[in-house]
């Protein structure tokens, strides 16, 4: 299953899981009814009660539906901070990156190495430090405020190729779409139980509160009674978890060995899983309320109430067999004390990447980056383009992990300091032209201060001769530690950026692409309950802001008028066939494209797809594409929310990969 089609799939998921919560709901009010009407009856019996109509009943309804939205109101605003607030509500600890610690620096690292592969921002990362057993999940919005978190056991018992498989399923959940709906779940499973918590709070206070008559069992009777109540919420909770979670598991490990092109590693996590005592089991008391969206159960329970399929199940559908001698064999060798690591990869820093087998072949981690010359384009096949959005493979992280080895040591420093990273963007931004780039530094000494355009100046020379494909991935890196800077402080810094880039009177495509992407991910990451929400609208609703974005993308490709009036025309062939439009290039180019994103964002995801074919056909209308279009591509399918590898290059040897997902 293709991104777009796994992004409809989230979609029909989010109307299953309001219909499951609607029945769930009336489930609730309707055992609470029964309770309320058995009551009556037994206080009558005690000369305690009172007698009720219909009226009273449907009031008590309306109540408890109150109290049931409400709580799920409650707990949905609690987690608007995104996928950090999901990880520090399970007490994680948070992962600097600039950490020291060999270990978090190794995971951060595997982190940086899939998030750039995948071209979405380099996420929070979480530790969860008294946690043994192996486990792990991604929470959040959008993956411009996304978190993944880890347990101990992560960390102390998986070889890097394991944690690497481990990691890439839940990279999978993040760009598939699945966080938003783990997270608005966790909202309304929360209403459901929260008459079972009412239920346990009655039935203990129940010595200290008495009724008029001094009755303090009938109290606790009340309680009793809203606890088994909250029992069926719970049923219910669970039946929900686990018919939203179990499909999305089995594809999230596929897409795994797609991502990592072996499969020992996923599978070898798992075998650990099933070997260890601890398992996948989490001690934390609100373990449960996230069990939909962790990597493995995080306790045990009835194949009914399951959120994933059983291990021996999922370890035989990544092509790998299930030996009961040899999970008894790894269980007895966990159990001796200093167990060495063998094939485990000690070392944290990224030159660590271990070689992988890649259809057949060795990539090793000593090859080349495959970074093209500034000035000669690309060949890539159009259609490989949409195939690969959301699907990156073996070659991209291999490629992402050269690239960070490309970087020199003062920016990627840069990248994970504080206030390096302010600097940094900042000094992307800076032009060649010396009387362009004084100008630029006298706004940053504006804006920020002395030190800060000390600091810009500083990496200017570094940035001077890096390529400029390595620029986008930069800001990838920098990002955790840039949304972590206040609010007006980011404000300002878009402020900054938009009058830098206008400082010679115009705006160069890779200035927009930069500023854009920014903005992008510091609008999802700043507001991110109120972000990216997938829309319903059809491509022919907005057919004159597709045909608008295709001629800017012609334009800006083709010098030859005719040339774009031609790539323009089989971008509209290839999504709109049937389209009546003119090709009219909008004087203020840069307002035009910010216009026709913002609605484009909004349409049903399989148009997405013919979107991007159509904005390929015109990029690559001669079977080629320059760097600056391939940045142009990535920043729209951004803005899109379709992420698309960085190097499309390799998108001419895609095709053939796929069947060769298992072979390592």
């Amino acid at each position: 299953m293709d991104f777009f089609a796994q992004q409809a799939r989230v979609r029909r998921s989010s109307r299953w899981l309001v219909a499951l919560f609607v029945l769930a709901v009336l489930a609730v009010i309707a055992a609470v009814d029964v309770v309320v009407l058995v009551l009556i009856g037994y206080g009558r019996a005690t000369e305690d009660g009172l007698g009720i109509d219909a009226g009273s009943l449907a009031l008590i309804s309306f109540g408890v539906l109150a109290l049931i939205g409400l709580a799920s109101l409650s707990r949905t605003l609690s987690l608007r901070g995104g996928g950090a607030a999901v990880a520090r509500s399970m007490g994680a600890t948070a992962v600097s990156p600039d950490t020291t610690n060999p270990a978090w620096r190794k995971l951060r690292n595997v982190i940086e190495e899939i998030a750039i592969a995948s071209s979405v921002p380099v996420p929070d990362i979480f530790v969860l430090e008294s946690e043994p057993g192996i486990n792990a999940f991604a929470a959040g919005y959008t993956p411009s405020d996304a978190a993944v978190c880890v347990t101990q056991g992560c960390l102390d018992r998986l070889t890097r190729d394991e944690l690497q498989g481990v990691i890439a399923h839940e990279f999978s959940h993040v760009l598939n779409g699945d966080m938003r709906l783990n997270i608005r779940l966790m909202g309304l499973l929360f209403g459901i139980l929260v008459i079972g918590i009412v239920g346990r709070i009655l039935m203990y206070s129940g010595g200290r509160v008495r009724t008029r008559k001094g009755n303090t069992a009938y109290v606790a009777l009340i309680g009793l009674a809203l606890l088994l109540v909250g029992y069926i919420g719970f049923f219910f909770g669970r039946l929900i978890q686990a018919a939203v979670a179990r499909s999305r598991e089995s594809l999230a490990d596929a897409s795994a060995v797609q991502f990592t092109r072996q499969t020992r590693g996923i599978a070898g996590a798992l075998k650990k899983i099933a070997a260890m005592a601890e398992g996948s089991q989490l001690q934390a008391a609100n373990s449960q309320e996230v069990a939909h969206m962790l990597f493995g159960e995080p306790g045990r329970f009835s194949s009914l109430f399951a959120t994933h399929p059983p291990l021996p199940e999922r370890i035989r559908a990544l092509g790998v067999a299930y030996d009961e001698k040899e999970i008894q064999q790894l269980a007895r060798a966990w159990m001796q004390p200093q167990r060495a690591r063998h094939g485990e990869d000690a070392s944290a820093s990224i030159s660590g990447f271990m070689p992988t087998m890649v259809a057949g072949a060795a990539v090793e981690a000593s090859d080349p980056a495959p970074l093209p010359r500034r000035d000669r384009p690309m060949p890539v096949q159009a259609h490989a383009v949409s195939a690969r959005v959301g699907r990156p493979g073996m070659q991209d992280m291999h490629a992402a992990g050269q690239l960070q080895r490309q970087l020199p040591d003062a920016l990627m420093q840069a990248a994970h300091d504080a206030s390096g990273a302010l600097d940094l963007v900042l000094a992307l931004a800076v032009g060649d032209d010396p009387r362009v780039r004084d100008a630029q530094l006298l706004q940053v000494d504006s804006s920020f201060g002395s030190d800060a355009a000390e600091g810009v100046e500083a990496l200017l020379p570094a940035l001077s001769i890096l390529h400029p494909m390595l620029h986008l991935p930069l800001v990838a890196l920098a990002f955790p530690q840039l949304k972590r800077q206040p609010r007006p402080r980011l404000m300002q810094l878009q402020q900054t950026l938009d009058i830098m880039v206008r400082a010679d009177q115009r705006i160069s495509l890779h200035e927009y692409c930069l500023v854009k992407l920014l903005r992008l991910m510091l609008t999802d990451a700043l507001d991110p309950s109120n972000g990216f929400v997938p829309g319903m609208r059809r491509l022919r609703q907005v057919q004159d802001d597709y045909a608008s974005l295709c001629a800017i993308v012609a334009h800006q490709g083709h010098d030859d008028s005719d040339a774009a009036r031609r790539a323009w025309a089989r971008a509209m062939h290839e999504a709109l066939p049937n389209a009546r439009a003119d090709f009219v290039v909008p004087d203020d180019w840069q307002a035009a494209m910010d216009r026709a994103l913002q609605h484009l964002d909004r349409i049903h995801p399989l148009d997405k797809e013919l979107v991007v074919r159509g904005l390929t056909m015109a990029v690559a209308e001669d079977d080629h594409i320059s760097i600056a279009e391939a940045e142009l591509l990535r920043v729209i399918c951004a803005a899109l929310h379709c992420p698309l590898p960085p190097l499309l290059q390799h998108l001419t040897t895609f095709a053939d990969e796929d069947e060769d997902a298992h072979t390592a």
